[in-house]
């Protein structure tokens, strides 16, 4: 999972390095380095690519895909550690949505939980002068569709199977990248090939990498791992971009962090 992490950070860190490109072409490249692995894989061991739920599995490829859009546009407005940690908030709007729309109830300490990572939200947005509205607003929105994003694998669950939900995402995301480059195309030149097309190489390996870690190990025991991706990108923003924190940032990120692997620990009843 730890590995898993850090290559989502240097694809991320490698997103905001490209940020020459526009939005649109590096979900393209992203997406369809791993689409011809997902569909190869499908077609290879006979596994219908339309899958049972197509509703479901459409509006979860749509969700995902609108995320990715939206993440990738966010690090064109503030440092990556910030845009990062503001994103893995989507476990805050999974609560809220499950509260508004599917009648869950919440406990009390699972609230105080999510009020620690509120507040530190609140510090990241107060204290970090990278992060303007809008791009605070487009981050959040992009943790809102991740948590829809969310709520809708669970709803597919084990029906159809997990390759069949990463293609119907793939395959989404490269037409709506491949849409969007009709309007914003620029011709990579040298190196700059490579790098585009290592996105959807370092993708669809980290992908990889965390199913492994998850069927491999309890979920409440590799899931607080992934917030390790955290560390990474406040880590390559500072060594690449030369990123600056203040001290008030830093105490958000952590309060996010906390907050939310401390809801993640408590919903395995394993606190």
């Amino acid at each position: 999972m730890v590995l898993s992490t850090l290559l989502f950070a240097v694809m991320s860190t490698l997103v905001k390095y490209l940020s020459q490109f526009g939005t649109f072409q590096l979900v393209f490249f992203r997406s369809i380095g791993t689409l011809i692995f997902t569909m190869t894989y499908l077609v290879y061991n006979k596994i219908p690519v339309l899958g049972s739920q197509k509703k479901l599995l459409f509006f979860r490829g749509l969700s995902g895909a609108a995320s990715m859009v939206l993440f990738f546009s966010a690090l064109h407005f503030m440092a990556i550690g910030s845009a990062v940690t503001l994103r893995y908030t989507a476990p805050l709007f999974v609560a809220l949505l499950s509260v508004l729309f599917l009648g869950e109830k919440i406990r009390w300490i699972q609230w105080f939980f999510f009020l620690i990572a509120f507040g530190g939200v609140v510090m990241v947005k107060g204290f970090d002068t990278s992060i303007s509205f809008l791009g605070f607003g487009i981050v959040i929105l992009s943790a809102v569709t991740s948590a829809i994003t969310y709520m809708l694998i669970s709803r597919i669950g084990t029906r159809d199977h997990h390759m069949v939900i990463i293609n119907y995402f793939m395959l989404i995301a490269t037409l709506a990248g491949a849409i969007g480059c009709l309007f914003e195309w620029q011709m990579p030149h040298g190196i700059e090939w490579l790098q585009l097309l290592s996105l959807g190489v370092l993708g669809l390996i980290a992908q990889v990498l965390m199913t492994k870690a998850f069927q491999i190990g309890p979920a409440y025991k590799i899931a607080p791992y992934k917030y390790v991706e955290v560390i990474f990108s406040l880590g390559f923003g500072i060594a690449v971009f030369f990123d600056i924190y203040s001290f008030f940032t830093l105490i958000g990120i952590v309060m996010i962090v906390l907050g939310l692997v401390l809801n993640a620990i408590y919903k395995t009843k394993k606190f």
